[in-house]
């Protein structure tokens, strides 16, 4: 009688992966299902929140506290509008506050500072412009840095390009709140009980 030949370590080591793997498939699945279940929608599809505030959104100006100016609200509302689209005559108003600050990071022996740290705090709130419900509301907060070890004009640059990347940070956790917690049921239209 003749011993069945033994599996190789490879082949013994492809068969206990294809045994994991399918625990992982069932429970992937499951999840998939119960996230259908629960009324999942995905943001962009028909119903979701990114379908229904896109194109539909007025940006205000923000009110500011920061010693940049305007440069700052402009890139914040142009990279909203990016995202958002622009809605002069939308059904929703988002209505923001935004402050920037820079700490020094990096001291060096001689008390020069060669790195520094911009922090930026947003505040919005989603108003529905036809009973003025707020819809949604928070505030995030991003942080940046860049090196101040260069020349002048190299530091000015990296100083810039910095608050550019913070109002870019700021306008993607704006908008990706929106559409995780923005709700945007319409209000009830019931008569009142007499």
């Amino acid at each position: 009688m003749v011993a069945p030949p033994r599996k190789s370590s490879l082949c013994q080591a492809v068969s206990s992966m294809l045994l994991l793997k399918k625990p992982l498939l069932s429970l992937a699945l499951a999840a998939s299902l119960v996230a259908t279940a629960c009324g999942f929608t995905p943001v962009h599809a028909p119903g979701g929140n990114g379908h229904a505030l896109y194109g539909q959104v007025y940006i205000a100006t923000p009110e500011q506290t920061s010693s940049r100016g305007d440069s700052n609200a402009y890139v914040l509302v142009r990279d909203l509008e990016d995202r958002l689209g622009r809605g002069g005559n939308g059904a929703y108003q988002l209505d923001l506050t935004l402050s920037t600050r820079i700490e020094g990071q990096a001291i060096t022996a001689g008390n020069e500072i060669t790195r520094y740290s911009i922090i930026g705090d947003a505040g919005y709130s989603l108003l529905r412009r036809s009973d003025g419900a707020v819809v949604a509301s928070g505030t995030e907060t991003a942080f940046t840095g860049y090196s101040a070890t260069g020349t002048t004009v190299e530091t000015l640059a990296g100083e810039s390009d910095a608050f550019e990347r913070l109002m870019r940070i700021l306008a993607d956790q704006i908008t990706a709140k929106l559409y995780a917690t923005a709700d945007l049921s319409t209000p009830s239209t019931a008569a009142p009980a007499e």
